[in-house]
């Protein structure tokens, strides 16, 4: 590790980035004109703030909508070979009042010791939580493996102990017992799991055209339609995970990291 105050190889090359960053937009500063410079404060402008929610955004919407992105995993920069696949599951509670709330919280807690287990039995979880968000109690988790599979095997292992769970969510009653309509209780899942948009911002012009079953990138697009693009995705997606997520060891299964430091199920 360098002495203190000497810079790392990594902070002097981020250094040189950042200053090359910062010259080449003042170069493009420089360059502007008058009514380029007024057309860059415009979206601080309060008139202009009011017309592009209330009038261009509706229209936008009406004339080229964004569809409603399924969720489940995306493609991730980092290497991750099918493992370490994110889901983000948000269950609206069907009791949204802090009454509602105390019951999920405990329906979770009565149970911790099972579900615990029942994830360990499964096998290709490396991480999972539960979050009470709002009016929505979520589920976190990071798995190794087909989605399908994931919840089926979750299913098999612990469904009699998650139906104490389904019973405090809105539209549980219909899915108990999970360990009888396993299939419906997938699509279920698949549908409450938050779309997860793509780590790269100019992906969105791909996603959006196979959703509305067009052929990509073809014509090419405008970079300068991508931010209309990405507020119409917002639009009609407005909870969503911001990308793949983060992996410190991309590309190893739990069952791997498990084996590597001698922990067992």
């Amino acid at each position: 590790m360098p002495p203190a105050g000497i810079p790392t190889k990594f902070q002097a090359s981020g250094a040189k980035l950042r200053a090359a960053r910062l010259q080449r937009t003042e170069i493009m500063a420089n360059e502007e004109g008058w009514f380029d410079r007024y057309v860059d404060t415009l979206p601080e402008r309060g008139w202009f703030k009011f017309l592009s929610k209330n009038v261009v955004l509706p229209y936008w919407a009406m004339k080229t909508p964004a569809p409603k992105m399924p969720g489940g995993p995306r493609e991730t920069q980092q290497n991750s070979e099918n493992v370490q696949r994110m889901m983000n599951l948000v269950m609206p509670l069907k009791d949204r009042s802090s009454i509602g709330r105390a019951k999920a919280a405990l329906a979770i807690a009565q149970n911790v010791d099972e579900i615990f287990a029942g994830l360990d039995n499964v096998g290709t979880v490396h991480f999972a939580r539960f979050l009470i968000l709002g009016d929505n109690l979520c589920m976190i988790s990071v798995y190794d493996g087909d989605f399908s599979n994931y919840i089926r095997d979750f299913i098999i292992t612990i469904g009699s102990v998650f139906d104490d769970v389904m019973t405090v969510v809105e539209g549980g009653d219909e899915l108990i017992p999970t360990a009888h309509n396993v299939e419906k209780f997938i699509d279920w899942v698949h549908a409450h799991d938050l779309f997860q948009a793509p780590d790269y911002p100019t992906d969105v012009f791909a996603l959006l055209d196979e959703a509305r079953g067009l052929p990509k990138d073809t014509p090419p697009h405008d970079l300068k339609t991508l931010p209309r693009e990405l507020i119409l995705l917002l639009h009609a997606n407005p909870d969503l995970s911001l990308g793949g997520g983060y992996r410190a060891y991309p590309g190893y299964s739990a069952a791997q990291v498990r084996s590597k430091f001698g922990v067992g199920w």
